[in-house]
This record gives structure tokens, sequence and C-alpha cells, in this order.
């Protein structure tokens, strides 16, 4: 009887994973029917697919073959900052006095530090400049401002850099610092009738001129504004002032309102910093210029961003690469040795958790942790022992809460309508020319909770996406 009872048992749970461990190492037929229009071979796609609870089991497709992973890689990022930084670290900002407080009167200079703060906008700079008014009755900065970025290195990590597409100057591609001020951005209302250009900025800071002469006026939809634009060039001049020229097309009687990074951020915290403190009602005499805290500096107001597991949603559902790129810095700052490049501790800190985690680091190249290059290697059955190891761990729900919900928000917000996954996969996104990824967690129609990586590359990448999203919904049916 008790022989029955086992072999039957034993059966039982072999059908229970049947679906998942005869697939071995072939797509689910609904994928590879998908597959075929896009011309993809199945050599450039790599899949694991498993229920957590048995990671022996499931769909195993070059699954050792390191990949371009695109934003997928932020849940690397995410995953071990969660752990290593805590989910309620936050990044600072500063203004010290390095010197005396005399009959409202500061002798030596303030200083601006910036401490891996993503939500300094300008309202929380004006804020922290009123406090230095109203509680501490400071008027008159009579040795100028020294800009500290300092807990990144390099400290303008900009300068120098090989831009990564032709579009430098749009929100996905800054580069952040530890001062992050407004995220680098400055936001423009670009308007074009009879007689050419204009551009506004908004807040608008003295100095700046804009010169539009150089644009062409083309007929074309307003919609499709960018297809013709051209990164615009920044000029400073004598006494603070600044030139700013754009460039390339722009359409006949359209209007656009658009966050930029194309003025120099020193350039551009100098003019913040004179205006706002001006609007105040204080004076300030001497430079504005960069450098570090003077020994002894003391503390006079601070700003706090969000909590980690706060900050992490913006990155993961709307793929936020500066921020991601922010994250990824503190996690170097966290562990850096004196004068190291605060990518390069970071990636050491990943390499050192994923040894902590036993899994296996052979192959993974790391660059900025948002995916947003084209260096970044990583094989599909190491992205999924991430996945693995952060559920089972103590931080797994505040990575869920994340990611996006496939049908409903985030990146996937168009993806998988009508589907068995709509409204319960949570997935990240990766897309890039020639990559397309998708990484996450799938509940299967018993309510069992798979993990699935997927990452294709290939020119024709995009065209395999049905094919990724057939997975998904096959996963979800199970």
């Amino acid at each position: 009887m008790k022989r029955r009872l086992l072999v039957a048992l034993t059966l039982t749970a072999m059908a229970a994973l049947s679906g998942c461990a005869s697939l071995g190492h072939e797509p689910p037929a609904p994928m590879a029917e998908a597959l075929k229009p896009s011309g993809v071979p199945l050599s450039s796609i790599a899949v694991v697919a498993f229920p957590i609870d048995a990671p022996g089991t499931g769909l195993r497709l070059n699954a050792d073959q390191l990949m371009q992973p695109a934003s997928t890689m932020k849940t690397i990022t995410a995953v071990v900052a969660l752990d290593k930084l805590g989910p309620n670290s936050r990044g600072h900002t500063e203004l010290l006095a390095a010197g005396e407080i005399r009959d409202g009167r500061l002798d030596g200079p303030l200083v601006l530090k910036g401490n891996g703060d993503a939500d300094l906008d300008w309202p929380a700079l004006w804020l922290m400049l009123r406090e230095l008014r109203e509680r501490h009755g400071l008027r008159e900065l009579a040795g100028g401002v020294i800009v500290d970025r300092a807990l990144f290195l390099p400290s303008r990590p900009e300068l120098g850099v090989a831009d990564f597409d032709s579009q430098p100057e749009f929100p996905y591609n800054v580069i952040p610092d530890a001062l992050q001020l407004n995220g680098n951005l400055l936001q423009f209302d670009l308007a074009s009738d009879a007689r050419g250009v204009t551009a506004r900025p908004f807040p608008q800071f003295g100095g700046l001129t804009i010169d539009g002469s150089s644009m062409t006026l083309v007929d074309r939809p307003c919609k499709d504004w960018e297809d013709g634009w051209k990164p615009p060039r920044f000029e400073p001049l004598p006494g603070g002032a600044g030139r700013l020229s754009l460039q390339g097309e722009f359409p006949r009687g359209c209007q656009v309102t658009q966050a930029l990074n194309v003025l120099d951020r020193q350039w551009l915290a100098a003019q913040a910093l004179r205006q706002l403190w001006t609007s105040l009602g204080g004076t300030l005499s001497g430079e504005i210029r960069e450098g570090t805290a003077p020994e002894g500096a003391r503390v006079l107001a601070q700003h706090r961003d969000r909590p980690l597991a706060e900050m992490l949603r913006p990155v993961m559902k709307s793929s936020d690469n500066a921020l991601a790129r922010l994250i990824f810095k503190r996690l170097g700052a966290s562990a850096a040795q004196p004068g190291e490049d605060s990518q390069v501790a970071a990636g050491r800190v990943v390499r050192a958790w994923f040894a902590e985690h036993q899994i296996d680091a052979t192959g993974l190249v790391l660059d900025n942790g948002s995916g947003l290059t084209r260096l970044e290697r990583i094989t599909a059955s190491q992205l999924a022992a991430v996945l693995l190891a952060s559920q089972r761990g103590a931080h797994g729900p505040e990575l869920l809460a994340t990611l996006p919900v496939a049908g409903v928000d985030g990146t996937l917000v168009r993806r998988m309508k009508g589907t068995a996954a709509e409204g319960r996969a949570r997935l990240k996104t990766g897309t890039l020319r020639d990559a397309v990824a998708l990484a996450g967690y799938v509940p299967d129609a018993k309510g069992k909770t798979w993990i699935v990586v997927v990452l294709v590359n290939d020119d024709n990448a995009m065209k395999a996406r049905p094919a990724v999203d057939a997975l998904i919904d096959w996963v979800a049916r199970q």
C-alpha cells in the first residue's frame, strides 16, 4: 500500500512539472510560432524559465551565453543596492559654512555639497537657501560659493566622454554626478512661427542668450520634431553669461516643451545660486567655483531625497537611466578606496555580492549599471540566479513592488493586453537598437511564481518582441 502511494505521489509530482520539465532546451510552440516572421534565429535568443520552488526544471535555451541585457541590467543594480545600501538609504545635499557668521555676513565660502541626492530640484535648493536667511540670519556671502561634487570620482563624469548616441542632450542620456541639481536639466519651451524658432527656458536664469537663427523650418508633423533636431552648442561668455545656439530642423507652427541637458552644469549651478540667493534678499561676492569642502565646515541646511525603495520605482517601472546610474555610483561610493573610480568600485561591490550568493560571475561585464551601454554582458542564468536570490532574501518584496506590471503600468503598460499575464506578471524590460529583453516574475495558472529571463541580441531584435511576449503568456497559462 505504501509503495503504491509513493508511486502515485511521484507520478503526481512529475505531472505537475511536466509542462516545464519536458521542455528542456526547446522553446514552447507559441513562442516558436511567433518567432518565425522575425527572422531571428534561436542562436540569438537566451531563455531561462522555471518555478521558484523548482529551479532545476523548466526551460533553458542558450542559458549560459553572454548577452547584452539592455535595461534588464537595472535589476542587478536594484537588487544589490537594496541589499548593500538598504531600502531606507537616502542621498542628501548640504549647505555648509566654511567661516564665521557675523552680523549676517559669512566671511568664508559657502559650500554646496552633493551627496547623490536624486531629488534636488530648483524648489529644494531655494528652500535650503531660505533656511540660511531665516534660521541663520545670513544675508551676505562674502567668500563666494564652493560647489562640491567630490563624493563620486570623477567629479565631472560627463566631461570628455563619447556620446552614447546622437541625442546626448535628452534626459535618458544624462550622466549623473554627486550634485545632480535638477537632474542637470533645464526645461525649454520651443516654438516656431514665420520669423523662425524661439526657445524660452524655465526657470529663466540671467545671462543666457538663445540663438535660433541657424535652425531650418521644415514641413514635418510637430510630433516628429526630434527627427531633424541636432544637439545645441553652448558657449560660456565673459562675466558669467552664456550663449546657446540651436541647430538642425524644426517643424513650422510647432510648440514643444522639453527638458534638455544642454548647458554646462557648473555654469547652470552658478546661475541658479546667484538668482535664487538674490531673490531672497541676499548678496553674493566672490566667485562660484568647483572644489571640496574645507576641513571643519559646518552644516547649516540639508535636503534628503526619497528612500531607496521608493526611488527604485521610476528606475524599474519607467527605466530611468540617469537615476539607475546615480544609484550605481552611490553603491560604489559606499565602498570606494581613496581615489578609486566610483563605477569601478560599484562593479567590485556587485561581484562580491555574486560571490556571497554563490552565483558564478564568469564573463559578467559591468559598466554604468543602467544597461544604456554597448559594453555590459550577462547570461540568462546569472540574471535568473539574481532574481531567485532576491526573492529568497530580505528585500524581495521591495524589488517586486518596483517592477512594471504587464498591461498595467510602466514600460509594460501597452504590452500583453488580453493575455494571461496581464495584471499579474512583473517584469523589467530592456530595449536597445539590437537588444530586447525581459526579466522578472510570472505567476502561472495555479498561482505558482516562475522566474523568467529572455534576452534577444540581433539586428532584428525588435521583431522578436511578439515571441518574447508569447513566452510570458505561455508561462502564465501553465
